[in-house]
């Protein structure tokens, strides 16, 4: 099943998501829909809050980025907590699904070391770096509340206002279904 993509002001997108327990079918027809979600979407990573679900799950694909290399990753994240960020600070030009039409740079650090769990439970502790970590660091604010706008200075998001007031309001126009914020 494909969800709709929650729109920037839903307020689901600004909650801190809550631990997934049960690893059961549920769970895993959800891990498959939000892979079909975010392959109908062109998506390189969609975390469960953008699907209306407050859990701390999320999928990425960075082989997108690294066709030649093979470095990509493309794979799904449960419970994750990020243990240890390093290296140099690098600007990104980054976009969301649910900020559509939207990008800006943001600075994220190369590398993180992360703890989570696979689909099935299974505990980890890995090390990523390039663009696999930035979009882990992106995924991963999701399931904090946070947007990747929240990482802009006050004077661009102030430039983005009519932006993102439009795409709230269900003034945009992409490929893929969008749920809108209700109106006050």
């Amino acid at each position: 099943m494909i969800y709709p993509i929650r729109a920037y002001g839903d307020p689901i997108l600004r909650i801190k998501c809550e631990k997934i327990t049960d690893f059961g079918d549920g769970f895993q027809k959800l891990v498959v829909d939000m892979y079909e979600t975010m392959d109908a979407s062109d998506g390189v990573g969609l975390a469960a809050p953008q699907i209306g679900k407050p859990l701390r799950l999320f999928m990425i694909d960075s082989t997108l980025f690294d066709k030649e290399n093979k470095d990509g990753v493309r794979m799904a994240f449960v419970n994750p907590t990020i243990v240890d960020e390093t290296g140099e600070k690098w600007d990104f030009e980054e976009g969301c699904l649910s900020i559509p039409n939207v990008r800006e740079d943001v600075s994220r650090k190369a590398k993180l070391t992360l703890q989570y769990q696979s689909i099935t439970g299974e505990n980890f502790e890995k090390t990523f770096d390039g663009m696999t970590a930035r979009v882990i660091q992106h995924e991963y604010d999701h399931i904090q509340g946070i947007l990747f706008t929240d990482h802009i200075s006050a004077f661009k998001r102030q430039l983005l206002k009519s932006k993102l007031t439009k795409i709230s309001s269900g003034k945009v126009n992409v490929h893929y279904r969008m749920k809108f914020p209700k109106r006050k």
